[in-house]
């Protein structure tokens, strides 16, 4: 049976990783993801990987062999981030008020989709593509939120039919919204308390 270039890429990549590496290539790396965090902050995350190469003194070819294709890339610079949402996921994970924990929590991943332009876009894009390299960020994310979400669910403050999925793709179409809108800083906020009152359970109807 053919290799798919997905599967391929995939398997270059996690062969890479575990290959310890040289230090000029090391050197290398962090000088990309550094141009990287750069560009995207200030052209979004579409900038010129030409450009990033450039300002990073090598050559798009060195660019290519760290980091495959743009989600590649994408995920290393996001990772810090990722690490971080993370880590308040659990530190909110035995709160007294899941409802207000999983809400704090998604305002958080609205704020960061928000840092670079476009990033809630391929974020969206990204969850219906499990070969992408930026599924591997949100893979963990799911699954963090999924157990804020069951929580605010099993407390009865959530319907029990909201999946994290909707969720997540609610909070990127939110921040999405608010790109493009910068003279509204409200907007998010407006759109994410929308969001909640359809979370809610529907109140029993009176006979």
């Amino acid at each position: 049976m053919a290799t798919s270039s997905a599967q391929t890429s995939a398997t270059a990549s996690a062969t890479s990783a575990r290959r310890p590496m040289r230090a000029d290539a090391r050197r290398n790396y962090e000088r990309l993801l550094d141009e990287a965090r750069r560009a995207f902050a200030e052209h979004g995350t579409d900038a010129s990987l030409e450009d990033i190469a450039r300002r990073a003194g090598v050559g798009i070819g060195t660019l290519y062999r760290h980091f495959p294709n743009r989600h590649a890339l994408m995920s290393a610079v996001f990772q810090g981030a990722v690490d971080e949402l993370l880590a308040h996921s659990y530190a909110l994970a035995d709160s007294e008020a899941p409802c207000t924990a999983l809400v704090t929590w998604l305002r958080d991943i609205i704020t960061h989709a928000g840092e670079y332009r476009g990033l809630a876009r391929e974020l969206m894009s990204a969850s219906r593509d499990d070969s992408s390299a930026l599924a591997r960020c949100s893979t963990p994310m799911r699954e963090a939120g999924e157990r804020l979400l069951v929580r605010a669910q099993e407390s009865g403050v959530v319907r029990p039919d909201v999946s994290i999925g909707d969720l997540m793709q609610l909070t990127n179409a939110i921040a999405l919204a608010a790109e493009q809108a910068p003279d509204d800083p409200e907007l998010a906020d407006r759109l994410l308390t929308l969001t909640l009152k359809g979370l809610r359970p529907e109140e029993p109807k009176r006979p």
